[in-house]
């Protein structure tokens, strides 16, 4: 009798996670809005003690899976976690280099995309310095080297393409967040010239910081103005929107990691998700989501 009445229980579960395979699988709609996630993974090596990342990998694969992003930038991907990721993310295919020498060594700014979904026109990285094509040029105050990755994506289903850049600006460097905005508009102008774009990532920025107020209000005609998805649906700035919580959870403070579009889309949801779990959390970022309609 015991297992009969928990057979019901059983079949929920079951029908519950065939449900979500099926979402995570299910063959993707011409036009479908985009599902975009950005989230700094915390590098693999750092001394983390209970929530390294061996101990944290689970839960942060399972934040990814429930939101199924049809696009997503990762930041601080050692090469460890990108073989990791590549692994559990079979859906998606990535793109991007690591930071020092162009390849393996140091973090990445990775992207990873709906291989059901999207083909790679084009793809490449620039570093957010003087020598923007250098492999592990560093430039002005920063502290350690930066990059942007990004990759023309054509949708399967209509033939439409949009650029997707990913990027970690400098965590010390005054001079070099400003500049990183500057050397970005220049660089990712002409990539996505006459097309859509997304740009995420970690930016170590608030919205009172000139490099802010240099993507959401370039000084050049020919540079990208960014549209914050976020507070484009949020208008009111709270205090606690916080989206670095240091394995905290803490809530109070202003967003550093964005989801950023040109005026060819519009959020139809954007959100910090600060998903925990007795208290632990998938990094010391809350992952930040948006989804995008075509305009």
């Amino acid at each position: 009798m015991k297992l009969l009445r928990r057979l019901p229980l059983l079949f929920i579960a079951a029908g519950a996670a065939l449900g979500a395979m099926n979402a995570a699988t299910a063959a993707p709609t011409p036009g479908a809005p985009l599902r975009v996630m950005s989230f700094n993974v915390r590098y693999a090596t750092a001394p983390d003690g209970e929530n390294a990342w061996d101990k944290r990998r689970d839960f942060f694969f399972e934040t990814i899976e429930q939101f199924q992003p049809d696009v997503i930038g990762f930041q601080e991907v050692l090469a460890v976690q990108y073989d990791a990721i590549a692994e559990r993310l079979k859906g998606h295919a990535f793109s991007g280099v690591a930071r020092e020498d162009g390849r393996r060594q140091g973090e990445f700014s990775s992207i990873g995309y709906r291989k059901d979904r999207f083909s790679v026109v084009a793809a490449g990285t620039f570093w957010l310095s003087e020598q923007p094509t250098v492999p592990g040029s560093k430039s002005w105050d920063a502290a350690l080297t930066r990059i942007c990755s990004w990759a023309r994506l054509r949708e399967a289903a209509t033939g439409r393409e949009f650029v997707y850049a990913n990027t970690h600006f400098d965590h010390r460097g005054v001079v070099a967040r400003r500049e990183a905005a500057r050397v970005l508009s220049e660089q990712i102008g002409p990539i996505a010239a006459g097309v859509p774009a997304i740009l995420t990532g970690d930016f170590n920025i608030n919205e009172d910081n000139p490099a802010y107020v240099a993507l959401v209000q370039p000084t050049k005609p020919e540079w990208i103005r960014w549209i914050d998805s976020y507070r484009t649906l949020h208008p009111q700035r709270q205090p606690d929107e916080a989206s670095f919580n240091g394995f905290k959870g803490t809530v109070k403070g202003s967003r550093i990691d964005f989801i950023f579009h040109t005026s060819h889309f519009k959020a139809t949801a954007a959100a910090i998700d600060r998903s925990s779990r007795d208290g632990r959390f998938p990094s010391d970022h809350y992952p930040v989501t948006a989804v995008l309609v075509w305009e």
